[in-house]
């Protein structure tokens, strides 16, 4: 059975450079605090006209097809993760489609947050290895500067989010060094409105209260209303604490499974490629793994969190840098909203 290779990867991120300072403008923050908690400097935030969720993975796509040595056309199937799409629906996959010129191929949107990407890989891993398909194009791409609270009500959130896309083509390959070893996916819903987005939505709210309004409404719950809006209810919604609580053991916990299956220790790792969800977090488990410091990959600092764009933004980064090789060790992780996790052991 073959495995599956990166052939291409590429990256993009958009040229406005937000800096802590430049946040200050808008909340009460400063740069120590958002450093001191988040290790985050900066972030990129999409130009408002023009650059969207799709068109940022279509830029990013270009690079990865272009370095796999392919066309659009030779594409066969598109895997779109985001959280922040262009519309409710359709999803980006079919945009991404059609700018490109594509065959009429099947695209699939993930859902899955800030493990997206590791998600779509998992799937388009599966494709390859029953020989469904060739060459799979997975993106993960987001813009959530347009939809954040800036103000000093939501810095906790707005502070760590930017934006930005990155891609990689999917190919089989016989190589035994070589390819994807495992992938191993994770999910816990019993804390899903810690980390989570409530409105617009569909949901009857009874979870917890004050999550929507039902005044505006003639039966259930009205999908927007002005009193969503006018109660700021439309914004992203993190307990921070908690969040950090659980994924500092889940993030070692799924790393240290996908080396176990295929018979690795941490010291065997060229590289960790986390999600950039908090420098902290990746801290900790580094520490909780006993890995150098030249086995963790961070640009959290550069990009904030890019939720399903993290993981290949900063893989895409770390070869563009040269620090993997063919046949390296290279595990991927992330941990996010839902609560979902996942990882990715490739033999590069």
């Amino acid at each position: 059975m073959p495995r599956s290779i990166i052939a291409g990867i590429g990256m993009y991120v958009p040229k406005n450079v937000y800096t802590n300072k430049d946040l200050m403008q808008y909340m009460d923050t400063s740069d120590e605090w958002i450093v001191e908690r988040t290790g985050i400097r900066e972030r990129r935030f999409a130009d408002r006209k023009g650059e969207t969720t799709a068109t940022m993975g279509i830029e990013a796509a270009k690079v990865a097809i272009e370095r796999a040595g392919i066309t659009p056309q030779d594409i066969d199937f598109i895997i779109f993760a985001t959280l922040s799409p262009d519309y409710y629906f359709p999803g980006c996959g079919v945009l991404v489609q059609r700018a490109l010129q594509m065959k009429e191929i099947g695209a699939l949107d993930v859902r899955n947050q800030c493990s997206g990407f590791v998600y779509a890989l998992s799937v388009g891993d599966q494709y390859i290895r029953t020989g469904t398909y060739k060459n799979i194009l997975v993106i993960g791409s987001e813009k959530h500067s347009f939809g954040l609270d800036f103000s000093t009500r939501g810095r906790n959130v707005s502070v760590i989010f930017g934006d930005g896309a990155a891609a990689v083509v999917l190919q089989p390959t016989e190589d035994p060094n070589r390819g994807l070893l495992s992938t191993h996916l994770h999910s816990d819903g019993n804390d899903a409105e810690i980390l989570a987005m409530f409105n617009p939505g569909t949901h009857a709210n009874y979870w917890k209260e004050g999550l929507a309004d039902f005044d505006e409404a003639p039966v259930g719950q009205m999908f927007m209303s002005h009193s969503m809006v006018e109660k700021a209810q439309l914004f992203p919604n993190m307990d921070g604490q908690a969040v950090f609580k659980k994924a500092v053991v889940k993030f070692p916990e799924v790393i240290m499974e996908a080396l176990r299956t295929n018979n690795y220790q941490p010291s065997d790792l060229k590289l960790l490629v986390p999600h950039q969800a908090n420098l902290r977090i990746s801290q900790f488990v580094q520490h909780t793994l006993k890995l150098r410091d030249d086995q963790v990959y961070n640009n959290i600092q550069r990009y904030g969190n890019t939720t399903a764009a993290s993981v290949p933004i900063a893989l895409c980064e770390a070869w563009q840098e040269g620090k993997i090789q063919p046949g390296d060790l290279v595990c991927l992780a992330a941990f996010g909203s839902g609560f979902t996790w996942a990882s990715a052991l490739f033999k590069w």
